[in-house]
């Protein structure tokens, strides 16, 4: 994830040392879209990609997209992750699969792709 936060700064960087980076977004288009600009504004290579880590066929296709794009892959950053704050109470099987599907499964099947 490099839309936002921790993942736009990671992606700033890598392109600032010269890497070129598929900035991936869930659901922040925008947000991806602006990571791109900035990384294009600095002289630096970068395409916004969507995708849902925690489907194997999303993590596929952005590891397929940073090589048919760039060529290669040398380097994978997992940062995807989500957190919600609530009360225990408030905590249903959806919520704790969701979080776990992308904070936990999302890792282990872009690297899976990436290998």
């Amino acid at each position: 994830g490099a839309s936002k936060g921790i993942g736009a700064g990671i992606a700033k960087a890598l392109a600032e040392a010269g890497a070129a980076v598929v900035v991936n977004y869930a659901s922040s288009k925008s947000g991806a879209d602006a990571v791109v600009s900035a990384i294009a504004t600095n002289g630096g290579q970068a395409v916004a990609v969507q995708g849902d880590v925690s489907r194997k066929s999303d993590a596929q296709a952005i590891v397929d997209a940073a090589i048919s794009q760039f060529g290669r892959l040398d380097i994978l950053v997992n940062n995807s992750g989500v957190y919600e704050f609530a009360s225990i109470d408030e905590i249903t099987e959806d919520h704790f699969h969701r979080l776990f599907n992308v904070n936990v499964l999302g890792t282990l099947l872009t690297t899976q792709a990436a290998a």
